[in-house]
């Protein structure tokens, strides 16, 4: 592998490992420059501010970059991280936290930069093994991200941060050196209305039969988003988890996810079929959340385990699904439009599950959980009634 792609997945791996991170020290931190103890509201607002900035600049970066060359762009965006995780690392106030998560969101938006430079530089044929280790890189990153951010955490609550900026610092550093550009920038303006990160919704009216299978990924982003958003607090509530224990269990849950989506969505499909596979993966995830809803030993959540990786061949179902929907020459548009929908979930979900945990914190912290079935079983009846179209055959030739 050439230096440029292992300079490439460093930061995308890093961005992940920052995602990570956070996680089990997040309420702590709040917490310190708060100095309250109801923080769920202000753990919403941090996530919705990430996911907001995402959401915002994923394509004007990507523009950007067509205009100004992808290293550059690269470059800020490492040097924006590195700056970010230093500003939390010694940030007293609140309002200091929120600039650098909002900074932080926006220079994770970089992947959208990450892809087209690889796409560059790769020939078609190796596109889908790179892009392949694109993901999977960015699935370790946030296995080891809470795990790492637990462990330094209970040594001191910034010295995650410091950290995280050292390893932005010294990837800046080598892709200085390293990093190629990898096009010749084009000299046209950039149309800033085709930047517009809500213009993909228009598309989804002229289209009869989308709208039922858009919110079933949304809804399905939307449950992804109360793990880091409520995970922490309920572990510290329930079982007086330290950032070690909240650490191991997240990183313990990635891992589980990551097998499941790499070996289980294949198998599934072709024994039970695209919507049975759908449905399995909704009620495992209901059972394992049902369990950690009323339990009060901490083993429960590791021995769950098993039954939420079900939850992990879903979303690879519905994706593969979602490919069905839409002719050939439409299907860039119609991944565009979950993309956002995906994205404009991440933003509201972690305000609405961080309410819902602010009212039920000291009565049942566990009703977290069964709020998140609660979403889950809107999905059910517009999973039984898409239209699934046959699946395409291609002869041999």
């Amino acid at each position: 592998m050439n230096k440029a792609l292992l300079i490439i997945f460093a930061t995308i791996g890093l961005d992940a490992v920052g995602i990570g991170l956070i996680f089990p020290i997040l309420p702590r931190l709040i917490e310190d420059v708060t100095h309250t103890s109801n923080v769920a509201s202000y753990i919403g607002i941090m996530t919705a501010l990430y996911a907001m900035m995402q959401f915002v600049f994923a394509p004007m970066l990507g523009a950007l970059s067509d205009r100004l060359g992808r290293r550059p762009v690269l470059l800020i965006s490492m040097a924006g991280a590195a700056i970010n995780y230093l500003i939390m690392a010694f940030a007293p106030r609140l309002w200091m936290l929120l600039i650098g998560r909002a900074i932080a969101g926006l220079t994770s938006a970089n992947i959208s930069v990450a892809t087209a430079y690889i796409t560059d530089i790769s020939a078609e044929d190796t596109r889908a093994r790179r892009f392949g280790l694109l993901n999977a890189t960015f699935g370790i990153g946030f296995i080891i991200g809470p795990v790492l951010g637990g462990i330094l955490g209970d040594h001191w609550l910034r010295l995650p941060f410091i950290a995280a900026a050292v390893f932005n610092a010294v990837n800046l550093l080598l892709a200085m050196f390293v990093l190629p550009e990898s096009r010749t920038p084009n000299r046209e303006r950039i149309n800033f209305a085709a930047l517009n990160p809500l213009r993909p919704f228009r598309w989804i009216f002229s289209m009869k039969g989308l709208m039922p299978i858009i919110v079933v990924f949304f809804i399905f982003s939307g449950v992804g988003e109360v793990y880091g958003t409520c995970w922490a607090l309920w572990g510290h509530d329930v079982f007086g988890w330290n950032g070690l224990w909240i650490g191991l269990s997240l990183g313990t849950y990635g891992a589980f996810q990551a097998l499941a989506q790499a070996f289980l969505p294949g198998p599934a499909v072709k024994l039970l079929g695209e919507r049975a596979t759908i449905l399995t993966g909704i009620a495992g995830t209901s059972l394992a959340l049902i369990a950690m809803s009323l339990t009060t030993q901490p083993w429960v959540v590791f021995a769950v385990m098993p039954i939420f990786v079900l939850g992990g061949i879903g979303v690879p179902s519905l994706q593969s699904l979602a490919t069905r929907m839409v002719d050939d020459d439409r299907q860039g548009q119609f991944q565009g439009v979950l993309a956002s929908a995906i994205s404009l979930a991440s933003i509201i979900a972690p305000l609405a599950f961080s309410s819902f945990y602010f009212v039920v914190q000291k009565q049942w912290p566990g009703a977290i959980w069964l709020s998140a079935i609660v979403v889950y079983v809107i999905a059910v009846p517009l999973v039984l009634g898409l239209h699934i179209p046959k699946a395409k055959t291609v002869e041999a030739t």
